[in-house]
């Protein structure tokens, strides 16, 4: 949404990988984010660097180093945004578990079935391990 988009940028905008002394421009923030989120949201041609350049409107070069900003901003902020539940969340999430699906998963807090990410193309090494029931190559995330 962009209220979601918003709080993103709010969270990255000040960060030193934002800040320029060199006489080449880098893209507004707001452009940067934007860039990486459609090229996280798309698989295959459509998310290749040329394709997210001209969606764009920027050189192919501009888009890679955006994205990479990008990742480098909410990579810097990890240890502070990514944690175990506290002993009153834990307790809260149980409760939700217990009255809105399975009461035998209360105990099984902090798990996620499994949600693919596709890949665009076939990895490298072991690229079978990768095709998925969907016949993609993706990865399967699991908390």
């Amino acid at each position: 949404t962009p209220e979601t988009f918003d709080e993103l940028l709010a969270k990255i905008d000040w960060l030193p990988m934002f800040m320029n002394a060199s006489p080449n421009e880098q893209l507004p923030v707001d452009k940067q984010l934007a860039i990486a989120l459609f090229r996280f949201g798309h698989f295959g041609n459509s998310a290749s660097v040329e394709s997210v350049a001209q969606w764009a409107g920027c050189l192919a070069g501009m888009a890679v180093n955006a994205t990479r900003r990008i990742m480098r901003a909410f990579l810097s902020m990890h240890d502070d945004v990514i944690h175990y539940p506290s002993a009153v969340d834990k307790e809260a999430a149980k409760e939700w578990v217990e009255a809105a699906s399975c009461a035998a998963w209360r105990d099984g807090f902090i798990f996620v079935d499994g949600t693919l990410v596709p890949l665009a193309d076939k990895p490298g090494f072991h690229g079978k391990a990768y095709f998925d029931r969907k016949s993609n190559y993706s990865l399967n995330v699991q908390v």
